[in-house]
């Protein structure tokens, strides 16, 4: 069974807009995250640390938001990030151990 996708906006403590995501980021959602993106403006925290998991077509909106966003990422997307190439595109920063803000 798949995760539902859940988005939750805010702001850091800078002002800077946060998207914290949870679930499972797939084709059947991709709709949804960016929508999300697109509707808003500026550079970007995107809080991936309660992803599940990410496909290709998750990696592909990511991918099209780069120069804007600075990515937040479990253990577990590291690997995928990096080997996309999508970590050369933007700040990927690792999660802290123990750290599930969704």
């Amino acid at each position: 069974m798949t995760a539902p996708l859940i988005l939750t906006p805010g702001h850091r403590p800078d002002g800077t807009a946060l998207l914290t995501v949870a679930g499972e980021i797939d084709m059947g959602n991709t709709a949804d995250l960016a929508a999300a993106l697109d509707g808003t403006p500026g550079p970007m925290v995107l809080d991936l640390t309660a992803v599940d998991y990410l496909d290709s077509a998750g990696l592909s909106v990511l991918f099209a938001h780069a120069d804007r966003l600075e990515l937040i990422a479990p253990p577990l997307l590291m690997p995928v990030l990096h080997v996309s190439g999508l970590a050369d595109l933007t700040s990927v920063h690792p999660a802290e151990p123990g750290e599930r803000t969704g």
